[in-house]
């Protein structure tokens, strides 16, 4: 027995023997693949900065495994002062700004990416140019500064429009350019302008068949049909672009995609399904260290988890992700994980919490907005959009300079006549297109004035009132309940007083708020009915702001208010006769516009009602772009004996856009 045990336990020292063995000799590979990689990357690095090429594309053959180690970007940086080869060294910094964007260190790759650019300035390298501009320019957009970032992106596409054979580096940073703007248009909601530009960098990537970059502008196709309300669009994009990143095998692409999809699971209340997916985005960011999607995905997991009823997770996973927001400077994820959980604590009966997340949320929103000048932003949209028309002009241009040094000296004078009429064209354009500006710029005014005009100081103290009535009487979840419709309410009419239009869908919520917050003076007794009609998306069609208002003020003041009887009613009804126009009655049960005058005319102080001219007049201008022209009848309603039971006033407006305009 002793025999055999002596047996086993020298098989048991062989087979331990053999296991260390092998360790030892992997080991001894792995350093030995290590040391050839040092040795390799010390070789092209003495070899290149005696080469000194100038194209990209060479030095990032040479050095593409090595992008991400930032000792060995180090070492080239250095390498290539002490050798005085500026392109080595501005390669390397870029490269470094890469990383240290791609770890949240923003202000170290602003600083990276600028020193690199100035490198390329000196030895006016347009390839390491458009590169640097470029990555600047998508640093300042994930700082959410919009401005800089747009400058600079510009800047790129300028420089890489300049070059008369573009090589496939240039036509990619044309795309990269173009992907940018549009999601810079994006943040601004400027959606068809976005739509635009990621058509045109789509182009550029499928015939360089660079899967990386299609995965990109799918995405980003995807966030604008969300950001429209057209869901199944947006999924069917997103998962375009998740096909492209596994193709790739990028594990960001991936984690991009797994929250945009976990997104619109939300949108569908399919939570499950969003808790699953986000699960496995941030499992994967965590590992990377990106901190701008690690705060985007803890965001998105609380706000699944806060649908599914898992409180206390979906509040830790929210501020997680609001405090990475806070450290890293992420304005629009710290305004999105406010507003999650100003839902989150309303839902779980904490209404302080709640309002004081909420009101954060809107202090930093206006601060964005502040930031993004809009005259700046439209003369901007201006010049992209009219970008194609100029690089024709400057064809025509350098083809005439062309022609003319060819012409006969007696020919000159045709030329000059030419030139004149150029000139006095060009200065034709430009009268043109400063009364342009100064017409749109009356326009806005007068948008912003007619909403003044609507908001009567009477409403909000009255409204006030009543709030403080509820105070007075301890009814709080009355008071938080109407103060915070108050304060929704007032907040989209300071959005709309910026904006021509909005979709039918916000005008149709603010209508809402408007009708609760006016109810509280009925004690409530309106009965507000809205009814849209299944084959309408009030999400796409678009009406002036707060359009509506004058209509149910005056059903309310008009009809309703002398009604003596419990039975007060006021429908509002969304409907399409005519594939050009959509209409919406305003019907109320009230006394009748018969009645309601003989009332007013015995009172002292009458109420004055100047918002249906006004309604007219900013209809009138907004049917101009349109088109169809809008139109308003007003119905008197009677019963059988020939009794007022009440006024219906139907608007059509147009929903079709003119095609096109001269600029």
């Amino acid at each position: 027995m002793n025999h055999l045990q002596n047996i086993i336990l020298v098989d048991i020292v062989k087979t331990k023997l053999v296991v260390v063995l092998m360790f030892c000799f992997a080991v001894c590979l792995n350093l030995q693949a290590q040391d050839d990689l040092e040795s390799d990357f010390v070789s092209q690095l003495q070899s290149i900065t005696i080469s000194k090429p100038r194209d990209f594309k060479i030095l990032d053959s040479v050095f593409s495994e090595f992008e991400r180690d930032t000792i060995k970007m180090n070492a080239l940086v250095s390498k290539s002062k002490a050798f005085n080869y500026p392109e080595g060294e501005s390669f390397a910094l870029n490269n470094l700004g890469v990383f240290m964007r791609n770890n949240s260190l923003y202000e170290r790759a602003i600083t990276n990416h600028k020193k690199a650019n100035a490198l390329a300035i000196e030895t006016n390298n347009l390839e390491l140019r458009v590169i640097n501009l470029n990555n600047i320019g998508v640093v300042y957009r994930r700082m959410d500064l919009v401005k800089p970032a747009l400058d600079f992106h510009a800047k790129a596409l300028d420089i890489a429009r300049s070059i008369d054979k573009p090589s496939k580096e240039i036509k990619y940073n044309i795309a990269v350019s173009q992907n940018s703007v549009g999601n810079i248009y994006l943040v601004l909601e400027q959606y068809e302008l976005a739509m635009r530009q990621f058509q045109k960098s789509l182009i550029i990537e499928k015939e360089a068949n660079n899967k990386l970059g299609l995965a990109i502008n799918y995405q980003n196709i995807g966030i604008a049909y969300e950001a429209q309300g057209e869901l199944d669009n947006a999924l069917r994009n997103y998962e375009k672009s998740l096909d492209y990143n596994n193709q790739i095998d990028s594990e960001l692409g991936r984690v991009i995609c797994y929250n945009s999809i976990g997104e619109i699971y939300i949108k569908q209340e399919k939570y499950n399904d969003a808790k699953i997916i986000i699960e496995k985005a941030l499992e994967k960011i965590l590992l990377i260290g990106d901190q701008f999607y690690i705060a985007s995905s803890y965001i998105n997991l609380g706000s699944a988890q806060k649908h599914l009823g898992l409180n206390d997770l979906s509040e830790t996973n929210l501020k997680t992700g609001l405090d990475l927001a806070k450290k890293y400077g992420l304005k629009l994820s710290i305004v999105e994980a406010q507003k999650h959980l100003s839902e989150f604590y309303e839902l779980t009966n904490k209404p302080n919490l709640a309002l004081n997340a909420f009101r954060d949320a809107v202090e930093l929103e206006k601060t964005i907005a502040n930031d993004r000048n809009l005259r700046y932003v439209n003369d901007v949209i201006i010049q992209y959009e009219n970008e194609a028309k100029n690089n024709q002009i400057k064809a025509l241009a350098d083809e005439n300079v062309l022609v003319k040094s060819r012409l006969e000296s007696n020919k000159k004078l045709f030329w000059y006549s030419i030139l004149a009429l150029a000139i006095i064209g060009a200065i034709m354009v430009a009268i043109y297109r400063t009364r342009q500006l100064q017409q749109e710029k009356q326009i806005l005014t007068l948008e912003q004035d007619m909403l003044r005009s609507q908001m009567n100081p009477h409403f909000i103290f009255n409204s006030l009132n009543s709030i403080k009535l509820y105070i007075i009487n301890n009814e709080k979840e009355n008071a938080v309940y109407y103060l915070n419709k108050f304060s929704k309410f007032i907040r989209k009419i300071l959005v709309a007083s910026t904006e021509k239009e909005i979709s039918l869908e916000d005008e149709l919520n603010t209508m809402k708020l408007y009708m609760n917050i006016e109810n509280i003076r009925f004690s409530n007794e309106i009965h507000f009915e809205v009814t849209i009609e299944d084959t309408i998306n009030t999400s796409r069609i678009k009406v002036p702001s707060m359009i509506l208002q004058p209509f149910i003020e005056n059903a309310l003041w008009h009809g309703l208010s002398a009604k003596k009887e419990d039975d007060k009613k006021i429908n509002l009804n969304v409907y399409q006769i005519n594939e050009d126009f959509v209409t919406i009655s305003i019907e109320d049960n009230g006394i009748g516009r018969v009645r309601s005058t003989k009332i007013n005319d015995g009172k002292l102080l009458k109420r004055k009602s100047v918002g249906i001219s006004l309604t007219k007049a900013r209809l009138a201008n907004f049917s101009k772009d349109y088109t169809g022209d809008y139109s308003i009848r007003i119905e008197d309603l009677y019963d059988n004996n020939q009794k007022a039971t009440g006024t219906k006033v139907v608007v059509d407006i147009p929903i079709n856009k003119i095609a096109s305009r001269s600029s």
